[in-house]
C-alpha cells in the first residue's frame, strides 16, 4: 500500500514509514494545519469543534457513525463505574464478566481516562514508581530521538483542538511522553506509529497517566510492535491471514490470488490501534474493549472489515488485481465502520485468545523454518485486563484513588473531626463525608454506604454555603449599631445564639481549603 488516506484529520502517510527506523522517519516531511496565530489570533472563537474536540468537518463520518446514549442512561452507567472503580480489585476478581459487558457497551467519556488506567494496569505502575515519569521528563533524551519526535508532533490529529496549534500544551505534553519512553525503554527507542497512541491517551489522561497507558500497550498489551524490524507486526499480519480462512474463506482466497501480503494492509491498522482508520466514536468503543480483553479485538475489527469488504463474490467482480484490491481497502464503507453495527460484529464474532495463542505457535514455527530466529526477543502477550492482573497482582494501596481536592474543617472541641474529600477525574465525582452529629438524629441520621450519590451531597453542600454567603452580606450590609447605655444594640431576626470560642474558632478554619494538583 502506496499511501494511506487521511482518517481523523491525519495527513496521508506512506505505510512503510512505520519501520522504526530514524532514517525513515526522519525523511518524512508535511505542513502542520496552522499556526499558533491561526489558532489562538482574533479568529479563534469562530472555531467550532464537535464533542470530540474535533474541528468541525475534519471528522467525515463521525456525525453519522456515532451512537447517542439517552443522558440518563449515562449518568446510570457512571455511577456503575464510579462503584467499580472504587472496589477494582474485587471486581475484577469474581465478576469481571460484567466489567467486560460494560467495556462492551461502552466507558462513560467523563471516566473513561480513568477506566482505561485502571484497566491497563497503568495506574498500578504508576503508584509503583513514583516519581518515575518526573526524573524521565527531566533528563535531557537522546537527541537522535528527540529530532525525529519534534518531526512528528504536527501530524498526530492536526484537526484536534489539542494538537492544532504548533507549539501549544498537546504537543508539548506528545512530546514529553515520548521522550520519556524513550529514555525508558532506549534498547526499543522511538517508533513512529506510537505518537499516534500516545497521542489518543493524552486526550483523556495528564501526561504522567499517558506515559504509563504507552508503557502498558507496548509491553502488555503489543509487546515487540514498535522494535525495529517489526517481526512481531508481520508475525501477528500471518495469524490474522490465518484466522481469515476460517472467518471468511473468499476473502482468504481473493488476497492469496493476487499475493497481497497482511503487513501491506494491516501495519497501520495493528499498529496504531485504528486510531487513524475509524470514524471517532468507533475509534473509542474499539479502545474501550481492547484495553479490557486485549489484542483479540484488534484482530476482530481487522478481520471483520475483511470479510465485510471483500466477503462476497459479487463485490469482488471489480476488483481483479492487487491495485484494485488495495484501494478498495483504502476506502472503507461508512456503514461497515458505523458503531453500532462494528461492536456488534466484534462482539459476535467467535475468535478468542486460545485461537491466536494457537495460531501464533504455528506461525512462530513457521517462521523459524523459513527466516530463521526471532531477532527481537518480545515479552509474552498479556490478554487484557484480567491477565495483566493475574500476573502482577496490586496491593489495596496501588488501587487507591488520590483525591484531587481536600477540604478540612476544624471542629468544635466537643465534636469529631469532619472531613470532606472530593475526587474529580475526568468529569467523574465522588464525595463522602462522617455522618452528621444532630442528636435528634442519632444513629439514623447516618447515612447508609452507596444511597446518596456524589450530586446530592454537593448539592446540599453549595445551598449551605449559599445561605452563609447571603447571611453574612445582609450582616455586612446594615448601618453601624449604635450603643444605648454602654451596650451595642442587635438587630432583630439576625442576632446569633452565644458560641464559645472553640466554635467560633471551627467555623472560620471550614472556610480554609487546600487543593491539589494529583489527577486521582
Amino acid at each position: 500500500m502506496d499511501r494511506i488516506e487521511q482518517r481523523n484529520g491525519l495527513q496521508t502517510s506512506d505505510a512503510k514509514s512505520f519501520g522504526g527506523t530514524t532514517e525513515s522517519l526522519a525523511k518524512r516531511e508535511s505542513t502542520s494545519f496552522g499556526s499558533n496565530t491561526d489558532v489562538n489570533g482574533g479568529d479563534n472563537n469562530e472555531v467550532q469543534t464537535d464533542k470530540y474536540g474535533f474541528i468541525e468537518g475534519a471528522q467525515q463520518y463521525t456525525s453519522n457513525a456515532a451512537e447517542d446514549v439517552p443522558p440518563e442512561i449515562l449518568r446510570q452507567r457512571e455511577a456503575k463505574w464510579l462503584e467499580m472503580l472504587n472496589n477494582w480489585d474485587k471486581w475484577m476478581a469474581k465478576r469481571h464478566k460484567k466489567v467486560k459487558e460494560r467495556c462492551q457497551k461502552g466507558i462513560p467519556p467523563s471516566l473513561r481516562g480513568r477506566a482505561w488506567l485502571y484497566l491497563s494496569g497503568g495506574k498500578v505502575k504508576r503508584e509503583q514508581n513514583p516519581g518515575k515519569f518526573q526524573e524521565l521528563d527531566s533528563q535531557p533524551g537522546d537527541p537522535r530521538w528527540l529530532d525525529v519526535i519534534e518531526k512528528d508532533l504536527h501530524r498526530q490529529f492536526p484537526f484536534h483542538e489539542m494538537f492544532v496549534a504548533r507549539g501549544g500544551h498537546g504537543q508539548q505534553d506528545l512530546f514529553r511522553v515520548l521522550k520519556a519512553y524513550t529514555l525508558h525503554r532506549p534498547e526499543e527507542g522511538y517508533c513512529q506509529a506510537q505518537a499516534p497512541i500516545a497521542a489518543v491517551l493524552l486526550m483523556h489522561m495528564p501526561a504522567e497517566d499517558a506515559f504509563w497507558g504507552l508503557v502498558q500497550i507496548c509491553e502488555k498489551y503489543l509487546p515487540g510492535y514498535y522494535s525495529a524490524g517489526l517481526e512481531a507486526i508481520q508475525l501477528d499480519g500471518e495469524i490474522q491471514f490465518a484466522l481469515l480462512k476460517r472467518v471468511s474463506p473468499v476473502a482468504h482466497r481473493h488476497l492469496k490470488r493476487f499475493k497481497i501480503e497482511p503487513i501491506l494492509y494491516m501495519t497501520e491498522w495493528f499498529m496504531c490501534a485504528f486510531s487513524r482508520t475509524l470514524p471517532w466514536s468507533s475509534v473509542l468503543r474499539v479502545w474501550d474493549m481492547f484495553f479490557c480483553e486485549g489484542v483479540k479485538i484488534i484482530f476482530r475489527v481487522g478481520l471483520v472489515l475483511l470479510r465485510c469488504m471483500l466477503g462476497s463474490q459479487e463485490k469482488l467482480k471489480a476488483y481483479q488485481g492487487m491495485y484494485e484490491t488495495m484501494e478498495l481497502l483504502k476506502h472503507i464503507e461508512p456503514r461497515y465502520m458505523h458503531e453500532t453495527f462494528l461492536v456488534n460484529e466484534i462482539i459476535e464474532l467467535q475468535v478468542s485468545e486460545r485461537d491466536i495463542e494457537k495460531e501464533h505457535l504455528s506461525q512462530l514455527r513457521r517462521w523459524k523454518e523459513s527466516r530463521g530466529e526471532l531477532h527481537c526477543k518480545s515479552p509474552p502477550r498479556m490478554h487484557g485486563a484480567k491477565a495483566i492482573m493475574s500476573a502482577e497482582p496490586p496491593s489495596r494501596q496501588d488501587l487507591r484513588q488520590n483525591p484531587t481536592i481536600i477540604v478540612q474543617e476544624t471542629p468544635p472541641a466537643a465534636t469529631a473531626t469532619t472531613t470532606t474529600t472530593t475526587t474529580a477525574n475526568n468529569g467523574g465525582q465522588e464525595m463522602t463525608s462522617p455522618p452528621p452529629t444532630d442528636d435528634k438524629k442519632g444513629k439514623k441520621g447516618k447515612k447508609k454506604k452507596g444511597k446518596e450519590t456524589s450530586v446530592e451531597e454537593e448539592r446540599r453542600e453549595g445551598k449551605r454555603d449559599q445561605e452563609e454567603g447571603e447571611r453574612r452580606r445582609m450582616v455586612d450590609a446594615m448601618p453601624p449599631v449604635e450603643e444605648v447605655d454602654g451596650t451595642k444594640a442587635s438587630y432583630a431576626g439576625l442576632a446569633e445564639p452565644e458560641e464559645s470560642p472553640s466554635s467560633k474558632h471551627g467555623s472560620l478554619q471550614s472556610l480554609s481549603s487546600t487543593e491539589h494538583d494529583t489527577y486521582l
